[in-house]
């Protein structure tokens, strides 16, 4: 049975394992995680009251590294899990308790203290998750083409400039500079901005864009008014499509929270850390490809098939503003106390989703 009674999030068969090869990787993989230390049989005999031997926890565990679930480092006596072993451990050995009444009221309290924007409450959403799992915390604002627009106004910024004031579904608001060829009268800014929340209030980015100029078109104006909707007309594909990028792209939390654990104290995994926090848009799509209906979402290692992010685990689960989705989770080690950051990651996500609708 995996977390929360749900579907198994991989595809490992953990029928080829027997019951006392389950217990012990099991055993392997909590002390692992709990120490950073690989795990011997007498370590594990001591710990876990396994009820069988050393020597037979011993050839279990070779048992287990002949089919791939625990590694043999040459510096050591002991045993680490791998990739296969974690997964495994998620989809049918791993149980999940629900928060404390304690630990909902700390996170509920941390996210909810500031601003109601969503950039605001993702940032201290992902800042929250940081802390308490000890890993980076991420997040992901939602794609807004379904956004529905609730008003425009437009702002004199320069003689040939404006700024076009989106306030959208869900409390998001977007903000675009549009050029233009003159000084447009106040009163024609007026006139436009009226038009616009008429014909454009209520919709969805997605249907503004594609449908801009037929609602703009046989507008009576002044001849001002009607130079500056013109301008809309001619590039408001261009502008409404910026607008529905994605809010803020990426927010992360503290990379130090990482940068403290054991498997950063080599200086290729701390290097392999800092490329990943900078390199936001390749972040950005790869968190995307986690939302649209995936809910909870468990990425271990090589299951990334990326290289840069084989040293980690990605835990996100989706959060919902109306029609829209993004993720917010954890990126941290593989080594990673899996039970406890995925119960926080998913309690989080509703937290999120309460808050923003």
């Amino acid at each position: 049975m995996s977390a929360f009674g749900t579907t198994p999030f991989g595809n490992t068969n953990s029928g080829e394992l027997s019951e006392r090869e389950r217990q012990v990787l099991e055993a392997v993989i909590h002390s692992y995680v709990a120490t950073a230390e690989p795990a011997g049989s007498r370590t594990l005999s001591r710990r876990f009251g396994l009820g069988i031997s050393p020597a037979t926890i011993r050839n279990t565990m070779s048992d287990l590294e002949e089919k791939g679930f625990l590694f043999h480092p040459h510096t050591s006596a002991g045993r680490i899990p791998t990739d296969k072993a974690y997964r495994v451990y998620v989809d049918s050995l791993m149980r999940v308790d629900p928060l404390s009444g304690e630990q909902r009221r700390r996170l509920q309290m941390e996210i909810e203290s500031g601003s109601s924007a969503i950039e605001n409450i993702l940032r201290r959403a992902a800042q929250s998750l940081g802390v308490l799992t000890q890993e980076l915390g991420v997040a992901l604002g939602p794609r807004l083409e379904r956004a529905t627009l609730q008003k425009v106004e437009l702002v004199r910024v320069a003689s040939d400039r404006l700024l076009m004031v989106l306030g959208l579904s869900g409390g998001a608001v977007r903000t675009i500079f549009v050029e233009v060829p003159g000084v447009i009268a106040d009163e024609a800014l007026v006139d436009v901005t009226i038009v616009l929340n008429e014909r454009l209030a209520g919709l969805t980015l997605d249907q503004v864009r594609s449908g801009l100029a037929s609602r703009l078109r046989d507008v009576s104006t002044s001849p001002g008014a009607a130079e500056l909707l013109n301008i809309f007309v001619q590039e408001g594909e261009q502008v409404f499509g910026r607008a529905a990028e994605p809010v803020d792209t990426v927010v992360l939390a503290q990379p130090s929270l990482l940068a403290d654990q054991p498997e950063f104290a080599s200086g290729e995994r701390l290097r392999q850390l800092i490329e990943l926090t900078e390199t936001r848009q390749q972040l950005a799509t790869f968190l995307g490809t986690r939302a649209g209906g995936k809910g909870l979402s468990i990425t271990i290692g090589n299951e990334h098939g990326d290289p840069r992010l084989e040293p980690f685990t990605v835990v996100t689960a989706e959060y919902h503003v109306g029609s829209l989705s993004g993720v917010i989770g954890v990126i941290g080690p593989t080594r990673m106390p899996y039970d406890k950051v995925i119960a926080l990651v998913d309690h989080t996500s509703q937290l999120v989703s309460d808050l923003l609708c």
